[in-house]
């Protein structure tokens, strides 16, 4: 999931980059293109030009190439005439003049077409140079009116421009973000509510006591001894307090090892059903007792593995595997809680195509460092990968136990979905509990991860610290802070917190406009 969360980030970065370098191409495209137009436009008015002035200059020599030809045909039709044209002589000599009048004026008038043309080549150079001068008169203007510089100008376009991708961005984000978790929570919905539904347990709380009923008052006597002498013995023998009070018919038992508070139960027990209660029997009974508890956390271990579908395990897994039922987190019971992960686990898996007998076996053995994490240093996580790597569990189960908590990077969907499917069991209502001051202290430091970002007015944990609602002072945060602010919360609770389920954190920016009538 948090692969996936990233990766779903990464490629929204990726769009808004991609989405900015395209306007700014697109910008600059269009400056390119009118740039370019208005050199097409100058390039074609001088084109026409040099076109028109070859246009007359080859009518002109084609006139006189023409004139020529003519000329020379009827010069030598005369003379091939001449002698019996001499009468006509005359009329052809008027008809040349004339002729050359013709030409000497279609000369003139080639002569003013040219002198037209250069007219035309200085006036467009004038209105060019006319045109810069406009051009930097008004950038002169502007820059009187505006009070700023161009380079300030540009600044401030800047600096606005910035401000509106930024807000585009923010507004693209969040819609890619919204898209791709509502496709996200679907899928994963139907999966995870399919695997729960294959999977129903009921929950007990177990507290650190236990409580014996007695035959009858006389008998708390007997169990105290004379001076004490039974009861001391008791204790010593069995490692837990023994509390005789007001309660009519019982005796309560304390102790936070449930193993040994169970070994008590179970020989006091038998001490009263038998009758012979003195310091000799009593450790006798507790060290038949003690054996016994072993094949029971054996059976139970057994059992355990028979229900999850888990075959091969070592049995020394198996005997900690059976610990686990006198083993309580939050309430919770550990063995409980762990055939019940193999369960979610195994249906996870199977939903989206893994196997779910691997699955299962991680499930079953994930908090198998419970067992013994009162005994050894370190998390549970840990001590369990350490023990499973002892007893030749494969690499996907060590992997997987030791990822759990997120204590070290998940390298296989095993252990991304151990992850879920724990805190799936963990999450039930009902399943765990927590003290009150637990629970406040948790609630404070919600507030307190919220209330230490800039603009934020007040802010509410709400729904049994399920919600956080931060307001915003509306003058120092916009709108598109606000979306980043939200983003920024949540990645700092999931850092510095931890928490069943999930904590949903909404952040309100609201403007009020308040006026009196009087």
């Amino acid at each position: 999931m948090l692969n996936t969360i990233v990766f779903s980030i990464v490629v929204a970065l990726i769009s808004v980059y991609a989405g900015y370098a395209l306007r700014k191409y697109i910008a600059e495209k269009k400056i390119q293109d009118a740039e370019e137009k208005a050199r097409q436009i100058l390039e074609e008015a001088k084109k026409q030009t040099q076109d028109r002035k070859r246009e007359v200059e080859l009518e002109a020599k084609d006139l006189l190439y023409r004139m020529r030809q003519d000329f020379e045909r009827e010069t030598k039709d005369r003379r091939q005439e001449i002698a019996n044209l001499e009468k006509r002589l005359a009329q052809k000599e008027e008809n040349i003049d004339r002729r050359l009048g013709l030409l000497e004026a279609k000369e003139k008038e080639i002569g003013l077409k040219l002198d037209n043309v250069k007219k035309q080549e200085d006036a467009i150079k004038a209105k060019d140079n006319q045109l810069h001068a406009l051009i930097a008169e008004e950038k002169e203007r502007l820059q009187k009116i505006a009070s700023l510089s161009a380079e300030e100008a540009k600044q401030i376009l800047l600096s606005r421009l910035n401000e509106e991708l930024s807000m585009e961005k923010a507004v693209l984000i969040r819609r890619q973000e919204e898209e791709m978790r509502s496709a996200a929570e679907k899928k994963a919905r139907e999966i995870v509510s399919l695997s729960i539904q294959k999977c129903a347990v009921e929950h007990t709380v177990e507290s650190t006591v236990s409580v014996v009923n007695l035959p009858g008052d006389e008998m708390k006597g007997r169990v105290i001894g004379r001076e004490g002498r039974n009861i001391r013995a008791f204790e010593m023998a069995t490692g837990v307090d023994v509390i005789i009070d007001d309660t009519p018919e019982a005796v309560t038992l304390s102790s936070f090892d449930t193993v040994r508070r169970e070994i008590a139960r179970i020989s006091l027990e038998k001490l009263i059903s038998d009758g012979r209660i003195h310091p000799g029997r009593i450790e006798e009974i507790v060290e038949k007792t003690q054996k016994e508890m072993e094949d029971k956390i054996r059976e139970e271990g057994e059992h355990a593995a028979f229900e999850a579908g888990v075959n091969g395990l070592h049995p020394e897994l198996i005997k900690l595997l059976g610990r686990l039922r006198y083993r309580t987190s939050f309430g919770q019971n550990a063995l409980q809680h762990s055939k019940e992960v193999s369960f979610i686990l195994g249906a996870l898996a199977s939903e989206i195509g893994l196997d779910f007998r691997m699955a299962r076996r991680v499930g079953l053995l994930h908090d198998i460092g419970k067992a013994v994490d009162h005994q050894v240093e370190g998390t549970h996580a840990k001590i369990g990968a350490d023990l499973a790597r002892k007893y030749n569990e494969p690499q996907e189960v060590v992997q997987a136990i030791e990822s759990h908590h997120e204590e070290a990077a998940p390298q296989s969907l095993y252990a991304v979905l151990a992850v879920a499917a724990d805190g799936i069991s963990a999450s039930r209502p009902g399943a765990r509990r927590e003290t009150l001051e637990t629970y406040i202290k948790r609630l404070e430091k919600l507030e307190s991860i919220a209330n230490v970002f800039k603009g934020v007015e007040k802010s509410f944990v709400i729904q049994a610290g399920r919600e956080i609602r931060v307001i915003v002072q509306p003058e120092k945060i916009t709108d598109s802070e606000a979306i980043n602010m939200a983003r920024d919360i949540r990645k700092k609770i999931e850092e510095g917190m931890e928490y069943p389920g999930q904590i949903k954190v909404t952040v309100i920016r609201e403007t009020r406009a308040i006026e009196y009538a009087k």
